[in-house]
């Protein structure tokens, strides 16, 4: 409920166009922004696709640059290299096109290319400086290619610290980009253990974002390690995530089975960006900062890291509020009737382990990860902090530690 002492805000990309065939309208879009030199960032993957030829026929008559060698988990120097490159061709506006990891790169790109310095001084605390972004960077346009990141609409990028193995980020509203372009058609393609495992990631957003803390405006943040990233839920947000819980719930198994599938598509897509702009106004909270460790130092992709995790961190939140998990049991496709609100609460994280189990996630077993690893992993998961603030439960090492176990045994 709407507090008369609240204040918040609500943002999103700089403009957002959504629809089957969307891409088609790149050229005209590209139109609206100065300069013509473009720098397409993406991966092989895409490449190997046939995606990258087709957005590049449609902006033929623009000075394009394709840096194609953005790795699945970028590390600080595959970031340099993209950086090196538009500044090589004097790109001024920058195309993210792929999945998460090369709209991030673009973000950074974007940022680093206009306001110079190096890239970790930009890296949130612990593990960096926290340097502030002056302003917008270079006009950057995200297309995703998959339904679960949110990329798109985040201010947020992930990159890896290979010598620490660690998952780390740089955010500032800053890093929104200012045209996001959801052509559900590109998502066609999407093998079945990537639909799903982005499929959970969106839905993770959409539920930590639903059940993160509502920050009263007399709260004064601490520290910047432990400020939280964003805001916390308001009435805006809800109305997102209430959504994509409910259409990725609907669609996952659909399109996990039939990736020609184009209506599941189009509403796995449109789940993913309801679900990217209500936790990037909301937050996030103990799920993706146990991500961290689990994607740092055992390269689990952060999808499969994330759908390892939610469950058991629901059966831990749900006593936060019964009701909230109550909805979201409701909004999964549960019938709640006759049952305490305990059991209610407990029957959302049911429905999210039989979905993960009807699209094949596979256990943190089968990445080598062994009870003796668990202690340190808890440890690192108590050092992102900003992402702990905004978890609805005070979480210790002891809780983390027993959630890992609980995702371990399944």
């Amino acid at each position: 409920m709407f507090k008369s002492d609240s204040v918040w805000e609500f943002k999103i990309a700089g403009r957002i166009k959504f629809g089957l065939g969307a891409v088609e309208e790149l050229k005209s879009d590209l139109k609206g922004f100065p300069g013509n030199k473009v720098i397409l960032i993406t991966d092989e993957g895409i490449k190997k696709a046939g995606i990258l030829d087709y957005i590049t026929d449609i902006i033929k008559d623009f000075d394009i640059s394709i840096f194609d060698q953005v790795s699945s988990d970028p590390e600080i120097k595959n970031v340099e290299d993209a950086l090196a490159y538009t500044k090589k061709n004097n790109g001024n506006i920058i195309i993210g096109l792929g999945g998460g990891s090369p709209i991030d790169v673009a973000k950074v790109v974007s940022i680093v290319a206009k306001y110079g310095g190096d890239i970790k001084d930009y890296i949130a605390p612990p593990n960096g400086k926290g340097k502030p972004i002056e302003g917008p960077g270079l006009p950057m346009i995200a297309i995703p290619t998959t339904s679960g990141t949110g990329a798109e609409v985040s201010p947020a990028a992930v990159l890896t610290l290979t010598e620490k193995e660690l998952k780390v980020g740089i955010s500032s509203q800053m890093q929104r980009p200012a045209l996001a372009i959801v052509d559900p058609l590109l998502t066609i393609s999407v093998p079945p253990h990537i639909t799903a495992s982005t499929g959970i990631d969106a839905l993770c957003h959409a539920i930590e974002a639903y059940a993160t803390k509502r920050f009263d405006q007399k709260e004064k943040p601490k520290t910047p390690e432990t400020r939280p990233i964003y805001g916390g839920t308001t009435i805006f947000t809800d109305l997102f995530a209430e959504k994509a819980i409910e259409l990725v719930a609907g669609n996952l198994r659909k399109a996990f089975n039939n990736g020609q599938n184009v209506e599941a598509r189009t509403n796995l897509s449109l789940a993913s960006l309801m679900a990217g702009i209500s936790f990037t106004n909301a937050g996030l909270g103990v799920v993706h900062a146990m991500s961290f460790p689990l994607g740092g130092k055992f390269h689990i992709p952060h999808g499969i890291a994330i759908a390892a995790t939610l469950p058991a961190v629901m059966e831990f939140n749900a006593a936060s509020n019964f009701e909230i998990f109550s909805n979201i049991a409701i909004l999964m496709g549960e019938n709640i009737d006759g049952l305490s609100d305990r059991e209610a609460a407990l029957r959302s994280a049911k429905a999210v382990k039989e979905l993960c189990r009807d699209v094949g996630i596979p256990n943190i077993s089968s990445f080598g990860i062994k009870r003796e690893d668990l202690p340190l992993m808890a440890s690192e998961t108590m050092k992102i902090q900003r992402l702990l603030a905004g978890n609805p439960r005070i979480v210790s090492v002891e809780d983390a530690l027993k959630i890992f176990q609980n995702a371990l045994e399944g």
